[in-house]
């Protein structure tokens, strides 16, 4: 059979709700229900809507992934309460006006609440609306409404600490910056939405008033008008207006209750996604343990004589059946684990289980593999971390770490290989940088870190412990103290987070070893693609690869992204016929790169701060550095480094980088005196700073 075509009146009306009239068209609706008079018939069919209405929020809450899935939930909740109140409004006009006809003046749906669901008796209808009225207002909206104000106040608390941890995954390289973007978008819909829940759980609470007041109304203002305005007897009035009252409290209470339940159910919700449904089955029902210390409770309890046997020992009976099937597929399950270990753990060492020895190969050169330039190795607690199989993200946290310091520092980053240590602690992992250990650290795998940056208030309870990446005081906390950490000021990360950011740090701080031949000889590849002759003249015929690489090194040994490479192999043609030297040669790009370099110090700013050397100082330096190394006296040395950190100091304070600025022969040797002592000390060359920079001198190192 084909389609019948859409009537065009429908297909109008539908096409004018797509255009943005249908908010339009339901207040108008409302207000045209609360002024004009309906017909006993319109009001049943608005009483089931009303009662379908409520039951698919309560059932779209129940499969929503998560509240933020719902995020048009508070204007849903305004627009049902506003239905349910116009309902009562117009219900009462048609009570009062037709209630002298009968029971079914005001339609059949609230005379079947009336006399169905109460049996015709207006005193257990009255006991009834009472109950359902108290479920409601003291115990679902009340709750409710407390959960939702907590809810809204620890959110909006914790949100500079959820944007400081975006903006730091941001800096490790951990998110790219639509995901930061997106992270930023979803905090904020976070407080919007609990803000929202928190003012909108307050319709609900004048709702459950609004009924109890109206039922009265109409109780009393029916009286008044069946027998003053009617003549009906007193005890047919009341009877009549009763039952009618009863039955409209009633219709409108049930869609309340409804409504009140998905509001509770949504704001006790996790914030992540997971389904309702499976939740609830693996969480509740899913301990075969707690299912057998029922049953046996159950059971005991219908054993004693007078209770109700066959009850309790029929539900014991079922519930000891589910636990008993739930202990066998737990079994199973780790039999099934415990099997394939087992056979991991035989192929890889021949003769285990009976297996007869594989005969041995002969070596060859293949046994020598090479090192790896990157290597992290874990304990055996933390292989969770990288399995992706049991939900590890440390593998997409080390992938957006290496394309972000990739972008930064000008060379692609090693690939970092990973595997299982059985020599180191359960919790503890370490890092290596072409085989040898350079760093390790320990962490807990089923905690969460929360690290104060300086505005944080009160204590948590946890391990203590310290930050790997930069030695800062930080506690163990368990995931549900999360919440409560980030409103008292904390930034709380994950481990994955932890291990990735001291990775980060690591390779930044290393990556003049990561460097290598095989790597210059891929950046010159990728430039003579876009510089061909460039390439040509710069290598074999001016210089070695062995110098460039060298150069390269000496920049990213001083913190230079060598990002700028067309400008660096530039440089490094035109002092080619000068000189060979790498150190000479280094110095010279430096001074190519200074507009680069002061940009990479202080930013978009129009003035650079500066400390100079005191000119006695600065002599004693010179000639102290005629040599190939910066000889000073020990005192002078010391004192030296304590006056260069008390200027970094004061300019950390401000906001402001610190940058001392000398003469050429003096700032390489400076520069590696205070290079691990003052690491965020920045040391430049008057030959380095371009001629529109104004520079602001903030003092004199003496």
């Amino acid at each position: 059979m084909s389609a019948q075509p859409m009537p065009a009146t429908a297909r109008r009306l539908l096409d004018a709700i797509r255009q943005g009239f249908g908010a339009p068209l339901i207040v108008l609706a409302l207000l045209a229900m609360v002024v004009v008079p309906l017909a006993a018939p319109v009001l049943d069919a608005l009483f089931t809507f009303n009662i379908a209405i409520s039951l698919m929020v309560l059932l779209a809450v129940v499969y929503v992934k998560r509240p933020l899935d719902f995020t048009i939930f508070p204007i849903v909740l305004l627009v049902t309460t506003m239905l349910r109140l116009a309902l009562n409004v117009a219900s009462t006009r048609v009570i009062l006006l037709n209630g002298q006809n009968g029971h079914e003046a005001a339609g059949k749906v609230i005379a079947s609440f009336g006399e169905f669901v109460i049996g015709g008796n207006y005193a257990v209808g009255i006991v009834v609306f009472a109950i359902l009225t108290i479920i409601n207002f003291v115990v679902i909206t009340k709750g409710a409404g407390r959960v939702s104000e907590v809810t809204a106040r620890f959110i909006l608390d914790a949100m500079p600490g959820k944007q400081m941890a975006i903006d730091a995954d941001l800096n490790a390289g951990l998110l790219t910056r639509e995901e930061a973007k997106a992270r930023r978008e979803e905090v904020r819909e976070e407080a919007d939405f609990y803000g929202a829940m928190d003012g909108a759980s307050k319709f609900i609470r004048g709702d459950a008033i609004a009924g109890i007041l109206i039922l009265f109304i109409n109780l009393l203002g029916g009286l008044a008008v069946g027998v003053l305005q009617h003549g009906m007897p007193f005890a047919d009035a009341a009877s009549t207006y009763t039952l009618l009252s009863i039955g409209d409290g009633l219709v409108a209470q049930l869609p309340a209750l409804l409504v009140s339940s998905a509001v509770a159910m949504l704001v006790t919700r996790a914030s992540r996604a997971q389904d309702m449904s499976q939740a609830m089955m693996g969480q509740v029902f899913g301990q075969y343990r707690a299912l057998a210390i029922a049953a046996a409770i159950i059971g005991l309890v219908g054993l004693v004589p007078g209770m109700p046997n066959v009850a309790f020992l029929v539900l014991a009976s079922i519930l000891g059946f589910l636990a008993w099937k739930l202990w066998k597929r737990d079994t199973a399950a780790a039999a099934a684990a415990g099997a394939e270990a087992g056979a991991a753990t035989a192929g890889e060492i021949p003769g285990l289980l009976g297996a007869q020895p594989a005969p041995t190969a002969e070596l060859s050169w293949d046994e020598l593999r090479p090192v790896d330039p990157l290597g992290l190795e874990v304990g055996y607690r933390l292989i969770p971390l990288v399995d992706k199989a049991q939900g590890g993200e440390l593998m997409a946290r080390i992938k957006g770490v290496r394309r972000k310091l990739t972008q930064d520092v000008g060379f692609l980053i090693p690939s970092v290989h990973i595997r299982d240590n059985l020599e180191l602690a359960p919790t503890t992992y370490r890092v290596l940088i072409h085989g040898v250990p350079v760093a390790s650290a320990e962490i807990h795998p089923d905690r969460e870190l929360a690290l104060d940056p300086g505005s944080a208030m009160g204590q948590l309870d946890g391990i203590p412990g310290k930050d790997p990446a930069f030695g800062l005081d930080a506690t163990w906390i368990q995931p549900h103290q999360r919440a409560h950490a980030e409103s008292l000021g904390y930034t709380v990360v994950d481990p994955a987070t932890v291990v990735a950011t001291h990775l980060s740090h690591l390779i930044r701080e290393h990556a003049p070893e990561l460097l290598g031949h095989e790597e210059v000889q891929q950046l010159l590849a990728t430039l003579a693609k876009s510089a061909p002759k460039l390439v040509e003249d710069l290598t074999p015929k001016a210089l070695p690869i062995s110098v460039v690489a060298r150069v390269l090194q000496n920049l990213l040994i001083e913190r230079i992204p060598i990002r700028q490479l067309r400008k660096i192999a530039e440089a490094l043609v035109e002092n080619a016929p000068l000189s060979q030297d790498p150190t000479a040669l280094t110095v010279a790009v430096r001074n190519a790169l200074g507009r680069f370099i002061v940009q990479e110090i202080a930013g978009m700013s129009p003035e650079l701060p500066v400390f100079t050397l005191n000119p006695q100082l600065e002599r004693v330096l010179q000639e102290s550095t005629q040599g190939n190394g910066a000889a000073l006296e020990p005192g002078l040395a010391e004192r030296l480094h304590q006056s260069l950190a008390e200027c970094v100091g004061k300019q950390e304070a401000r906001n402001e980088p610190a940058v001392v600025l000398v003469p050429g022969p003096v700032r390489a040797a400076l520069a590696r005196m205070v290079r691990h002592s003052v690491p965020s000390l920045s040391v430049l060359a008057y030959s380095e700073v371009p001629e529109d920079k104004r520079l602001k001198l903030v003092g004199t190192i003496s």
